[in-house]
């Protein structure tokens, strides 16, 4: 599911904004080129399809030097262990992780909303607004816990957002005493509610390992990265 939302999205980056990119299907999930900053630049669902090949790895790693850009990769832990092992090997480090989270309904959830609250679907009257909010509750990141590895500016994420929209993510908003404090994204795929992301207005506001290799040589992390080698 991620794999298929990166690529759709990325697509619809570069039909959008017109830039050259790629998506590269290795293993099982994608590797996807978006454009200089983008989100959707990375490698998602490695691991279901078994351990990628050296030469597909080539492929990849040439493809984003190319671009000027790093490979990051995002590994389900469910993967095949050797693929951590071959990608250690090959230069890259660990950098994070992410605790993606699933749930099945056995019946109908109750639904429970303060007072002065609701949530709803957002239509296009509202995209706008919508936009803003997601927008400024996305640069100011949590502080809490461990610090979040990527930061994107305004403009890259309003953009990741239609990109989303037109891969098929339905736009939700949260509201406070009528006016929009929030926004979330949701994508249905194959009998699955995959959420896509969220965002509060700060003014409102009271697991996948993620590997990085640099374009260059040399593999780098990015600055203030936790990272651990074994």
């Amino acid at each position: 599911m991620e794999a298929q939302l990166i690529a759709r999205s990325s697509e619809a980056s570069r039909r959008r904004a017109g830039t050259a990119g790629f998506v590269i299907p290795i293993a099982g999930g994608v590797a996807s080129f978006a454009g200089e900053g983008s989100p959707f630049n990375k490698v998602a669902g490695l691991g279901f399809g078994g351990v990628p090949a050296s030469a597909a790895l080539d492929e990849i790693e040439k493809a984003f030097a190319a671009c000027g850009s790093p490979v990051q990769i995002e590994l389900a832990h469910l993967a095949d262990p050797a693929i951590g092992a071959l990608l250690a090997g090959r230069g890259y480090r660990l950098e994070s992780f992410e605790n993606v989270l699933g749930r099945a309904f056995t019946g109908e959830p109750e639904r429970v909303m303060p007072p002065g609250v609701d949530v709803r679907p957002s239509g296009a009257e509202e995209s706008e607004t919508w936009l803003e909010v997601v927008a400024e509750g996305s640069v100011h990141p949590d502080t809490q816990g461990v610090p979040w590895h990527e930061e994107f500016p305004r403009e890259v994420i309003i953009g990741a957002e239609r990109d989303m929209a037109a891969a098929g993510a339905v736009r939700y908003a949260a509201l406070r005493d009528g006016t929009i404090a929030g926004g979330a994204t949701m994508r249905m795929a194959e009998g699955v509610a995959q959420l896509t992301g969220a965002a509060t207005a700060p003014a409102t506001t009271s697991a996948v390992a993620v590997w990085e290799r640099s374009s260059s040589p040399q593999p780098k992390l990015r600055s203030g990265a936790a990272a651990a080698t074994g």
